[in-house]
């Protein structure tokens, strides 16, 4: 007896709809390996009438209140909130995560980034009003871009949607949005709550795939462009919406160095760093991944690191004692395991480094040892359950080996020395620098990097003024 498959379908002005031309994609369970959905493979006519019911929306939309748009936020939020259990369900099954962790974890924190931009809707600020030449007197406005093209990815897909939507909402615009091609589950329902809530075609959803996505950037209707993904895909992004000069908002990749004192505890180090480097299988750009360890503490941080890793579960969602489940895709697990299969004679795998089972794409928590800065396993982002160890004889040499990568999104510093931890965080040459711990995040603050990791803000005001465009106006007092 063969199950029939669930129908995922596109939301386009207000109203659930199949590609126009049929397409679908087959959506897996990661965790089983099986086809549970099928979703729509939605070509330019799907793109065209998402962007001009975006549009459509845009005037009545930009013109509402803060406070209306506040009150329809925090209508979401309270939504989130009443069908957590549905979004669980549906993000478990896009992306084999435990139920537990994506309970306490992601549905929290979603719905205080919502409301912490209803908040921020009613607090746009800036200069005063004043005459700057006689007898003129001038004005900035903060206005809304207009329509939003965003692609979110498959590592956080409710989140980072959250990211997204809320935010450009908040500001006055209208969205269409694109969640991953083998994630699109929660995100079609978070399409059927929103829709409930909001005007028709302020809010929309389409499925497919890269060519989906090159198609929205494309598109002479957005004014704006958001993608979190990988590096390739943003410099993809960022060179199709040059065409028309797009304004283009970039959450790439992260090779976040963890820099490790002699005078740190080591055993509390080890607990929260294997913890930042392996949750959500390190399918995070801002993982704890690339530990970098003062020479005198190396081995004995070495072994317990490795003793924290074979401790460490993964397994089926509904198994309360896993920190992680499997990557997302298939070829999520071909690419890891070739960056173990490809390292280097003076590398050790000192734990893990295999899948594990036969069913799903499950791979064990790795940790290797004796790696070198140039490295194709310290260079490049494995974006799975893998963190690498370095030693470092001095300050100048962790900073040296921190910054050189082409990445700089996320960092930490582990010390007891006031002074030290300070100039590290300048020197640093990263979005964020947390010190004695790694991976926390909260609304008020931002999330973004530099050089390859992307430019722009997310959370924060600063996410939010990335969603506005400032006007000078100027009138005579004659």
């Amino acid at each position: 007896m063969t199950t029939e498959l669930r129908r995922l379908r596109n939301y386009i002005n207000g109203e659930f709809r199949d590609a126009a031309d049929g397409r679908t994609i087959e959506v897996v369970n990661p965790a089983t390996g099986e086809v549970f959905a099928t979703s729509p493979l939605s070509g330019q006519a799907d793109v065209d009438a998402a962007m001009t019911a975006a549009a459509a929306a845009f005037p009545a939309w930009r013109d509402t209140t803060p406070a209306e748009r506040q009150k329809v936020l925090l209508k979401i939020a309270d939504a989130f909130e009443e069908r957590a259990e549905d979004l669980i369900a549906a993000e478990v099954e896009n992306t084999g995560k435990p139920v537990a962790l994506t309970a306490s974890e992601e549905i929290p924190p979603m719905v205080d980034q919502i409301r912490f931009f209803a908040g921020a809707a009613r607090m746009l600020e800036g200069k005063s009003a004043g005459e700057y030449m006689e007898g003129l007197t001038s004005i900035i406005r903060r206005e809304p871009v207009g329509v939003c093209a965003q692609v979110a990815p498959w590592n956080y897909p409710m989140m980072m949607a959250v990211w997204k939507f809320a935010p450009a909402l908040a500001a006055g615009n209208t969205v269409v949005l694109k969640p991953s091609d083998t994630t699109p589950a929660s995100t079609v329902l978070m399409a059927e709550i929103i829709g409930s809530i909001v005007p028709k075609g302020v809010f929309n959803v389409i499925c497919g795939d890269r060519e989906t996505g090159r198609a929205m950037v494309e598109h002479p209707i957005p004014a704006m462009a958001s993608i979190t993904g990988s590096v390739r895909a943003g410099m993809q992004v960022a060179e199709s919406a040059s065409k028309d000069v797009k304004r283009v908002h970039l959450e790439l990749g992260g090779k976040a160095p963890v820099v490790v004192f002699e005078d740190t505890d080591i055993a509390k180090a080890v607990e929260d760093i294997s913890m930042a480097g392996f949750f959500n299988a390190g399918q995070d750009c801002t993982a704890a991944t690339r530990v970098l360890v003062h020479e005198s503490i190396h081995d004995e941080f070495v072994a317990q690191l490795a003793k924290a890793a074979a401790d460490t579960k993964t397994g089926q969602p509904d198994d309360e004692d896993v920190l992680y489940g499997p990557l997302n895709n298939a070829n999520q697990l071909k690419q890891v395991s070739g960056f173990i299969d490809r390292l280097p004679a003076h590398a050790k795998v000192e734990a893990g480094g295999h899948q594990v089972g036969d069913k799903g794409y499950f791979y064990a928590p790795t940790v290797v040892s004796g790696l070198k800065q140039d490295d194709e396993i310290i260079q490049n982002e494995v974006f799975g359950p893998v963190i690498t160890v370095q030693s470092f004889r001095d300050e100048e040499q962790a900073l040296e080996y921190a910054n050189g990568v082409e990445f700089a999104l996320a960092s930490s510093v582990w010390t007891k020395d006031h002074a030290r931890a300070m100039r590290m965080s300048k020197a640093l040459d990263f979005g964020c620098v947390w010190i004695n711990t790694h991976i926390p995040l909260v609304a008020e603050m931002p999330h973004g990097g530099y050089k390859k990791s992307g430019y722009g803000k997310d959370l924060s005001a600063y996410g939010f003024e990335d969603y506005t465009r400032i006007k000078h106006v100027m009138t005579s007092l004659g």
